[in-house]
């Protein structure tokens, strides 16, 4: 069975400011066989990378890496933002088009050496997986590869994340 995935997409004109174009999974995720179409997929990718842990960033990352994790029997780690983590954390910050952000990661998430796949909805500038990916590697972890639902390529995120591997569903 072979699904187009962008079926499952809706775009939002003007949101969540003027000129941008909202790609929404909400639709895909609502579709149990398009979710599962689009998680086994993953699966795959995740599998050929020999993945011993996911690390996911708040909050899509979840819906996104969680899913995966489980079929693949192995650990989901939560990226999350500032007071979200009740135990003691690394922290790694990025830049945003009005300021800065950051994300945290319980300190002992993620093993010295584990392999590491880096997953979210998608990946637009590049800032929260980078900052992600620094979380991980600050742990010890290998980053072995990074997957979305969703590339925009106009926002040039993969120049972020050069070096790693990515894996993208849907290009817009």
């Amino acid at each position: 069975m072979t699904l187009d995935l962008r079926d499952y997409i809706a775009t939002v004109p003007n949101y969540p400011e003027p000129g941008v174009m909202f790609r929404d999974i909400s639709p895909l995720m609502a579709n149990g066989e398009a979710y599962r179409y689009a998680t086994d997929l993953l699966v795959d990718y995740a599998r050929s990378k020999d993945v011993e842990m996911i690390v996911g960033p708040e909050a899509r990352g979840f819906i996104v890496g969680c899913p995966v994790a489980y079929e693949l029997g192995v650990g989901f780690a939560p990226a999350r933002k500032e007071g979200k983590l009740p135990r003691e954390t690394v922290k790694a910050t990025y830049e945003l088009e009005y300021g800065e952000s950051a994300l945290y990661l319980h300190k002992d998430a993620i093993k010295p050496g584990q392999r590491v796949l880096v997953t979210d909805d998608l990946l637009a500038t590049g800032g929260t997986i980078s900052a992600t990916i620094k979380l991980v590697e600050a742990l010890g972890g290998v980053v072995v590869g990074t997957a979305f639902m969703i590339e925009l390529k106009d926002l040039n995120g993969r120049d972020k994340i050069k070096g790693y591997d990515i894996f993208s569903l849907m290009e817009y």
